[in-house]
């Protein structure tokens, strides 16, 4: 593509803020909103990458890595981009199907044998892709505080936990749970963690800087500081009282945000350290712990709804099965509206927003990350930050720039 370099120190908030990338010529509204957010929003660090057709039209990165300001965020800085990490294990998962590997029709138990106990033997693959399968939170005592990095412990709290209502009828967001139900299915059927998988299949074809758990040194060196928001729900909630096990599923709306953390850390240790530390980069979350950055994602969703440097990671027919909408549904856990597919969300404005075309699929993070492809325009779109924000959908700044990509197409 022709080329212009973004290559500037803009004044935003009172700071010398550096911005810098390369865009065709055609999507300078993208880069004026790119600034646009430093200027007028709560950005500190921050990427968009946009693919269209296999080629990159634009890719921006600026602002700082850290709260301190002392360290400005590279072409190559990564960050934890949350729930987006579903997105992309959605699309790993859905790949075994493509394979043939794995049935969304058929029961968990078939793959994973020991998950049939305590009534979850009619509990088919596809409520755990579109998160009605009625086991959002561990409610069983066989969990710590801390027990969430201990993967083999997480799976056997989950082979003993008992569904909260009748499986396939209520959406309810299964924060984390998810991720490690579709992870241990990939681990019975390949013998990889979803992980392991994304590196040799996805991520290592595509040369994307984007890792769900197991990074090095070296990979980590380049993870921006993440800055939680207080006033997010999932954040507000860990410090209410843990409420008494509901016996409906309309129950568990006051407090299933609040058990889908309980076993997240030890009480002595700080709540945004956690988020912060070597082992959040290490260990395997594929619901949320997904470190990368806004290129690396737009290549992914690029590859998954056309062809990206000869990688194509879905067939047709796949792809237009992964986004069959398996219900419109509020889910839950934050009572969030969502068209959900088949692991992946599809385009829901009120919630998360992807643009006009309703078939646009994706997912965003908490505090304002998100990747999504649109199968008819062959775009794969990916906006990262680390300064997380408090509302409920993907926010201000993911608008403006989808908004502003739109508006030149």
């Amino acid at each position: 593509m022709a080329q212009a370099v973004l290559d500037e120190v803009i004044a935003a908030q009172g700071h010398q803020v550096p911005v810098h990338g390369r865009y065709d010529p055609q999507f300078a509204a993208l880069a004026d909103a790119f600034i646009e957010n430093f200027q007028q929003e709560e950005e500190l660090g921050a990427a968009v990458s946009v693919v269209i057709d296999g080629e990159t039209v634009a890719d921006l990165w600026g602002g700082h890595a850290r709260a301190s300001r002392q360290q400005e965020w590279g072409e190559h800085t990564t960050v934890c981009m949350m729930s987006v990490a579903k997105g992309v294990t959605g699309i790993c998962f859905n790949m075994l199907i493509d394979a043939g590997l794995v049935d969304p029709d058929e029961r968990v138990a078939r793959y994973w044998p020991e998950f049939a106990q305590a009534g979850k033997i009619d509990i088919r693959v596809r409520h755990i892709l579109d998160h009605t399968a009625a086991i959002p939170v561990l409610t069983t005592d066989v969990m710590q505080p801390g027990g969430f990095f201990d993967y083999p412990a997480y799976i056997r709290a989950l082979e003993v936990q008992e569904p909260l209502w009748q499986p396939g009828t209520r959406a309810a967001y299964h924060v984390h749970n998810q991720g490690f139900l579709l992870g241990e299915i990939m681990r019975r059927v390949t013998g990889m963690n979803v992980g392991s998988f994304l590196r040799r299949h996805v991520t290592g074809p595509l040369q994307a800087e984007y890792w769900i758990g197991g990074m090095s040194a070296d990979e980590q060196a380049h993870v921006a500081e993440v800055l939680p928001n207080t006033g997010a729900r999932l954040f507000a909630a860990k410090d209410q009282a843990l409420p008494e096990r509901p016996t409906t599923p309309e129950g568990w709306q006051d407090g299933a945000v609040l058990r889908s953390f309980a076993f997240l850390q030890n009480p002595s240790e700080p709540w945004y350290d956690t988020m912060n530390s070597p082992r959040w980069r290490e260990v395997e979350i594929a619901s949320g712990s997904g470190h990368g950055n806004a290129r690396a994602v737009a290549r992914i969703y690029g590859a998954t709804v056309g062809t990206v440097d000869g990688v194509s990671l879905l067939s047709p027919h796949q792809l237009a099965a992964m986004i069959t909408e398996q219900h419109n549904q509020t889910e839950l856990l934050q009572e969030r509206p969502y068209h959900q597919a088949l692991g992946v969300l599809l385009n829901t404005p009120e919630a998360v927003f992807m643009g006009p075309n309703p078939r646009s699929f994706g997912h965003h993070g908490l505090g304002g990350s998100i990747g999504f492809g649109d199968p008819d325009r062959r775009i794969g779109f990916s906006y990262c930050c680390n300064q997380m924000h408090a509302v409920g959908t993907n926010g201000p700044r993911a608008k403006r720039l989808i908004d502003a990509l739109y508006s030149v197409l």
